[in-house]
């Protein structure tokens, strides 16, 4: 019996922060209601806070990473006898590199299908010679 009194407590309560059954409540109670749910929201968005200054701490971890990967490899590319016109020449022949496999890859792509297209027999259903006579 208590366990099942507390269960309907629990159940009342549940249903009074989600803003049911308020009207037997007193001024005095709905005022410890408001107090409750201001503290549920306020250590809601302390949580929330958190969270997000864990990930900017991340974010930042991860920037401070790759910069120092970055700057490795541009030690390495001046000590095979580059300059820094040989890294800009790099970063331009990646880009165009990207650009002429995306460009490649759309051409083939298109050949096959012609190809596919010339080797198949028609299967559109209309035939490609004359009616005979009946």
């Amino acid at each position: 019996s208590k366990l099942k009194a507390k269960f309907e407590a629990l159940q009342r309560t549940q249903r009074h922060l989600l803003g049911e059954d308020l009207g037997p409540l007193s001024v005095k109670e709905l005022q410890q209601l408001e107090k409750q749910l201001e503290c549920s929201l306020s250590q809601a968005g302390q949580r929330k806070t958190q969270l997000m200054m864990e990930q900017v701490e991340e974010l930042r971890r991860k920037e401070r990473q790759l910069g120092e990967i970055n700057r490795q490899l541009k030690h390495k590319l001046d000590a095979e006898g580059g300059s820094s016109n040989n890294y800009r020449a790099m970063q331009q022949i990646t880009w165009a590199a990207g650009t002429v496999v995306d460009e490649s890859a759309a051409a083939y792509h298109m050949h096959q299908h012609q190809n596919q297209n010339q080797n198949q027999p028609n299967h559109s259903g209309a035939m490609d010679c004359e009616p005979t006579p009946a």
